[in-house]
């Protein structure tokens, strides 16, 4: 990959997210427009919007590894390679915001 087509792919991938940070805002404030709705199924134009309300069950690890002992923690966790990718906005400084 050439130097402009690096730059031009990050400077793509930053916009991107960008648009994606704009929307989730946007999403946000609709969901909490609705929030005060009833479970039900609601009709609009084009999309129909189903509320359900449900227990979600979620198991404190914090609590659990209070209680396990550091050796069994060890023999039971799985080590799996990642990478990463991260994209920050640059300041005329050079600095990221």
């Amino acid at each position: 990959m050439t130097k402009t087509n690096l730059s031009a792919t990050i400077d793509a991938w930053g916009e991107l997210k960008a648009e994606m940070a704009a929307l989730e805002l946007r999403e946000k404030a609709l969901k909490a427009a609705l929030a005060d709705l009833e479970p039900g199924a609601y009709e609009g134009e084009q999309y129909r919007l189903t509320i359900s309300d449900s227990i979600r069950e979620s198991l404190d690890m914090k609590a659990v590894r209070a209680h396990l002992s550091r050796q069994f923690i060890a023999a039971h966790t799985k080590e799996t390679p990642t990478r990463t990718h991260r994209v920050v906005a640059r300041t005329g400084d050079g600095v990221t915001a």
